[in-house]
């Protein structure tokens, strides 16, 4: 697979990615953090960091729109449910530790 094409694949990769997160508002960032390590607040400082190294002006806010798709303050209202004990606990133990 040449470059170009590498980085086609990837970048529909990512795009699938970020639909699937947003198919699955259920799946809250707390269980993505305990069962994979990552969530979408992850994928947004990710995606803000590989802007900024290809000089492109981008804030932390401005890339959890991009991975939200639509305001952060706006989708943790509508969506994001109250942490249980357990899902703390669990969190607490495998958080990682940056």
């Amino acid at each position: 697979m040449d470059k170009q094409t590498e980085l086609e694949v990837q970048a529909a990769a990512f795009r699938r990615l970020v639909e699937h997160l947003d198919e699955r508002k259920d799946v809250q960032n707390i269980d993505l953090m305990n069962l994979a390590g990552f969530c979408r607040n992850c994928l947004s400082k990710w995606y803000a960091a590989a802007a900024q190294e290809r000089g492109v002006e981008m804030d932390y806010e401005q890339a959890r729109e991009v991975i939200y798709k639509e305001p952060y303050a706006d989708w943790k209202a509508k969506y994001q449910g109250k942490a249980s004990a357990e899902q703390l606990s669990d969190f607490a133990k495998n958080a990682p530790k940056d």
